[in-house]
């Protein structure tokens, strides 16, 4: 009995690699900030609309319903036209911050699924502010052994790439004053 119980014991620790591979894929995280010389009311006026994204050099159109009521909806147009639907889930003029998910994006375009994120403006001072966005996500291939284009690493890499692209954008376009 003692040679059996050791036999499955060696067996269950021999295949814990593989159950921890089996499980499929974890949420993945990613945070960018900014530090932006302007005022916050400044900066909350112009990314505190969720109906304009104008403000993010990769999108060149958008449109959008519902203004920024709970459900309301936007459809973003990207250079090289590429497009992602969003929905708005909260929104805080107050605390100068508001919540939105993805509901349609080709992996081809954005490489990940089951996405959300939250914008968030702060105050540092009076004429300094911090921009904040965060996102959390799944890869754009849900099961094991992705390819590379739909990994972890090729969806934090995009992620943080249009975190990245829109947050020096709104920078280099508020401390130009346009």
């Amino acid at each position: 009995m003692k040679l059996l119980l050791a036999a499955v014991a060696t067996l269950s620790i021999a295949l814990l690699p593989v159950a921890a591979d089996a499980h499929g894929p974890t949420r993945k995280k990613v945070t960018e900030s900014v530090e932006i010389n302007a005022p916050a009311d400044k900066v909350w006026a112009a990314i505190g609309n969720f109906q304009d994204m104008t403000w993010h050099p990769a999108v060149t159109a958008n449109t959008g319903q519902g203004g920024n009521a709970i459900d309301a909806t936007r459809h973003l147009t990207l250079q090289g036209g590429g497009t992602i639907d969003e929905v708005l889930y909260k929104f805080e003029p107050e605390q100068k911050s508001y919540s939105y998910r993805i509901t349609e994006v080709d992996v081809k375009v954005l490489p990940v699924t089951n996405y959300s994120s939250t914008i968030t403006v702060t105050p540092i001072d009076a004429t300094h502010t911090k921009v904040e966005w965060r996102g959390a996500f799944y890869r754009g291939y849900p099961n094991n052994d992705p390819p590379p284009e739909l990994n972890d690493d090729a969806a934090i890499a995009a992620v943080t790439g249009v975190y990245r692209g829109g947050l020096d954008g709104l920078k280099a376009k508020l401390e130009k004053g346009n």
